[in-house]
């Protein structure tokens, strides 16, 4: 009792200091934008007047007027303001506010506010607008059954997240693991560790064919498909959707990369500007209140400075690894992420659990993500967008005890990310330049070693290849043919061994001919050389794994084929002491992987030389298996060396954290899961998260029917 006197005495003082400021801050700023206000008490009557009618009105007047605050980007709100502003000069002698003035001085108070809410740390939960929303929202759909809120950190491995409790940066979640209400656990992700393949297996238990971040489809005029671009996005869903998503149970999807079937969605990449999505009512939990735009605008700017100081401290501190190649862009796209997507999540969320609407949310919270790529996976930095983003789920909390409805809370990464200088900085040369190394000069290499458009949109595009009817004929019948005989198949065996193939500068027909002449063997060349006059190779990057196709050719290559057309390609690559290994399709041996001299033979799980794979886990094999059998595997998949001694993978990117291959913490994400749930299972890939999920919201409804 005497808790609860005290909590709302300092409520009331905080609330008399902030409007006294307010007034004051506004009678003294006002002139600069234009307008003169004759006194102290004009002022006063201007801000306690639009905060009356504001809470008599705008939750009536936002509902009505969404559309066109949305379509503002939320700008709009001033101009509402403005117009009560203007309604008010009508009862205030000397004050008369017109023109430009009604937009820039709703503004100003709008500005003053926000920032004096964040300054004072005035409560956001206790705030009139949130019991507005509560009031007019809570309970619209009377269900009784159990709502799962689900909350994604960006790319936060395990090992991160254990440091980042053990430092006091996230209270929230620890709490709710120190209380018992919620268990934590690692899982392991598929080879292709980034957002696109992991939101495509979590949320709707489908993540076939996707390889990278973004890859080619020879089959497809050489398209390159970008997981975040908005058109490739809902292309991926369609293929991967069965209409049965883990949101496809009166599901919400805030904020993410795919749906998960859900009907409602938010600044969803694969549903932006669908009607479904601009149609959204989520909208208004955004615009509860007329100054969350200022609000987003101020701690926009603040993570600019933020950023700003922690280029002037790494350059100052010579902290390695570094990354000098952070333009004027990043600015922007560090506070979209960890500010502009923050906000709009926790607003959304907030008012979906008011509504108590949706039965299944996910929401994704993207700024660690992009701030490790950039600063590193430990950097200061990092560790202050998780304490932002722990505060977000304080907020959520104080929403779920504030509803009748009951609510399971599930906190989870996508992947996590790996440290280390880039590629480029440990030796001094791109996977570009070192592809370009061992090809002639007259083929033309096309590269794409970036991904700081993860959260995004980037345009990419490349000239359709358009192939012949008579040069796929070419290229069909220039695959290798190897009839397999009895006494053929036990010299390869033997061969496999004395990695003949392999070995020596021969042409590849060359010592093909010499292995069949010499063991008898029953291989049939065909006569013609591919012509590699106009030859494109694009090489694509994501994170430390990398992607090379040849897109003259419009199926996969084998070993014999690229070794056929570009000698020496594969073994220079697979002999760079960055390259941790190769894989490569061989029409006589099928898959194989190479790393220096040492080779393994996936098809027989064989390795002829050091077994260079196990520091990549003892699932590696299994991904590498998977990988090799999509439609859009690359002729050549490239995964840089991981020291395991110093926890460190050398990305292809310029991103000193990063996510895409194999190799340490990128591999390893959580799930912080209610305690009451049943794990009995490791959980390998993305696939086996969302059965997992699926089969805990089952039960618990299955339960309460």
């Amino acid at each position: 009792m005497i808790n609860t006197f005290k909590s709302n005495f300092i409520r009331i003082i905080k609330m008399i200091i902030f409007l006294f400021l307010e007034v004051l801050l506004f009678f003294i700023l006002s002139r600069h934008f234009g307008f003169i206000l004759p006194n102290f008490r004009t002022a006063f009557i201007i801000i306690l007047g639009l905060s009356i009618i504001n809470v008599i009105l705008w939750p009536i007047v936002s509902y009505l007027s969404l559309p066109f605050i949305v379509i503002t980007l939320g700008f709009g709100t001033f101009l509402i303001d403005g117009l009560f502003i203007w309604c008010i000069g009508f009862f205030t002698t000397g004050v008369n506010i017109t023109g430009f003035s009604l937009f820039t001085i709703p503004f100003l108070i709008g500005i003053i506010n926000a920032l004096l809410t964040i300054v004072l740390d005035i409560d956001e939960d206790s705030t009139y607008y949130r019991y507005v929303l509560k009031r007019n929202s809570e309970n619209s759909n009377n269900s009784n059954s159990t709502g799962f809120i689900f909350l994604e950190i960006d790319g936060l491995a395990r090992d991160i997240l254990d440091e980042a409790i053990e430092r006091g940066d996230m209270p929230t979640l620890k709490g709710w693991l120190v209380d018992g209400s919620h268990k934590l656990t690692t899982w392991e992700t598929d080879l292709s560790s980034q957002t696109g393949a992991s939101q495509a297996g979590i949320l709707h238990g489908n993540n076939d064919n996707i390889p990278a971040f973004r890859w080619i489809e020879k089959i497809n005029n050489n398209h390159i498909v970008s997981s975040n671009g908005f058109n490739d996005a809902a292309l991926i869903e369609s293929r991967i959707s069965n209409g049965e998503g883990l949101l496809s149970f009166n599901g919400a999807s805030r904020c993410n990369l795919f749906s998960g079937d859900a009907k409602d969605t938010l600044l969803t990449f694969s549903s932006f500007g669908s009607i479904r999505s601009l149609g959204s009512r989520a909208w208004y939990s955004l615009y509860s209140t007329p100054f969350f735009i200022a609000r987003l605008l101020l701690l926009f700017i603040w993570d600019i400075i933020l950023e700003f100081i922690s280029r002037l401290i790494h350059l100052f501190k010579n902290i390695k690894p570094c990354l000098n190649v952070r333009g004027l862009f990043y600015y922007v796209a560090r506070a979209g992420a960890n500010v502009v997507m923050r906000e709009a999540s926790t607003f959304s969320l907030i008012g979906d659990i008011y509504s108590a609407k949706y039965d299944v949310i996910y929401t994704t919270y993207m700024g660690y993500d992009e701030i490790a790529h950039h600063s590193g996976i430990r950097d200061y930095d990092a560790f202050y967008a998780l304490r932002q983003i722990d505060k977000q789920f304080k907020h959520i909390n104080h929403a779920i005890k504030d509803v009748s409805r009951n609510y399971e809370v599930i906190v989870l990464s996508d992947h996590g990310q790996s440290g280390g200088p880039t590629f480029k900085q440990k030796y001094g040369i791109t996977l570009n330049n070192l592809v370009e190394k061992f090809l002639p000069e007259n083929v033309t290499v096309h590269g794409i070693l970036h991904s700081n458009d993860d959260h995004f949109v980037e345009k990419v595009s490349l000239k359709d290849y358009a192939l012949q009817s008579e040069k796929v004929e070419s290229i069909i019948s220039r695959t290798m043919d190897f009839r397999s005989k009895a006494s053929s198949k036990m010299y390869f065996d033997e061969l496999k061994n004395k990695k003949e193939l392999f070995t020596g500068n021969k042409p590849i027909i060359d010592r093909l001919n010499d292995l069949s002449d010499k063991y008898n063997l029953d291989i049939h060349l065909p006569k013609d050389v591919i012509s590699i006059e106009n030859a494109q190779t694009i090489v694509l990057a994501s994170g430390n794994l990398g992607l090379i196709y040849f897109t003259d050719w419009a199926t996969r290559l084998s070993y014999e084929q690229i070794e056929d057309a570009f000698p020496g390609l594969i073994k220079g690559i697979a002999s760079h002491p960055g390259i941790g290994f190769v894989m490569v399709h061989s029409s006589i041996y099928g898959t194989i992987c190479l790393s220096g001299d040492n080779i393994y033979y996936m098809d027989d799980d064989k390795y002829v030389g050091n077994q260079f794979l196990e520091v990549y886990g003892e699932n590696i094999v299994n991904h590498l298996k998977r990988t090799d059998s999509f439609d859009y595997v690359p002729d050549i998949l490239v995964n840089s060396i991981y020291d395991d001694i110093n926890d460190e993978v050398y990305a292809f990117e310029e991103l000193i954290g990063s996510h895409g291959g194999v190799g340490g913490t990128q591999q390893a994400p959580f799930i912080a899961y209610p305690s009451s749930w049943s794990l009995d299972e490791s959980l390998i890939g993305a696939v086996s998260v969302h059965k997992f999920f699926k089969k805990e919201i089952f039960s618990k409804w299955d339960e309460e029917n």
